[in-house]
């Protein structure tokens, strides 16, 4: 079995990580990471970008996209879950609906887009033939 290559286990994988994502973000953040909270979020949806563009996008716009979408509507869906869990329990188990999470995610979500176009764009420019080396290759 291959790293990343394998459907299965890259499922597998991507769902794991958002079970243990949903339990992380619905669990109080510890008092020490407080002052930190949007910065965390913005890492998180980074790397949670990272990744997942790693096991499912490759170099795809399309699959970049979607898994664009996905991560904000999750980052909005977990801020709703959040808000609902606090009247649900009639226990504060976290924070509050917070837009500024929501735009700290998309903050993420952004950085890691502006560097995967780059980097996707720089590897097409790099390994594309140019005309004169197709030109040889004909002849």
């Amino acid at each position: 079995m291959k790293l990343f290559q394998n459907k299965k286990s890259n499922l597998f994988l991507a769902f794991l990580f958002l079970v243990l994502s949903i339990i992380g973000f619905m669990v109080k953040l510890p008092s020490v990471f407080r002052h930190y909270d949007k910065e965390l979020h913005s890492l998180f949806y980074f790397l949670a970008a990272a990744f997942l563009n790693v096991l499912f996008a490759k170099k795809r716009f399309t699959r970049h996209i979607l898994i664009f979408a996905f991560l904000y509507l999750l980052g909005m869906s977990i801020e709703y879950a959040q808000e609902y869990s606090n009247q649900f329990f009639r226990k504060r188990i976290h924070g509050r609906y917070d837009k500024e999470d929501i735009l700290s995610n998309l903050k993420g979500l952004i950085a890691f887009s502006v560097l995967w176009i780059v980097y996707v764009g720089v590897t097409f420019f790099t390994k594309r033939p140019t005309m004169h080396e197709e030109a040889d290759n004909s002849e």
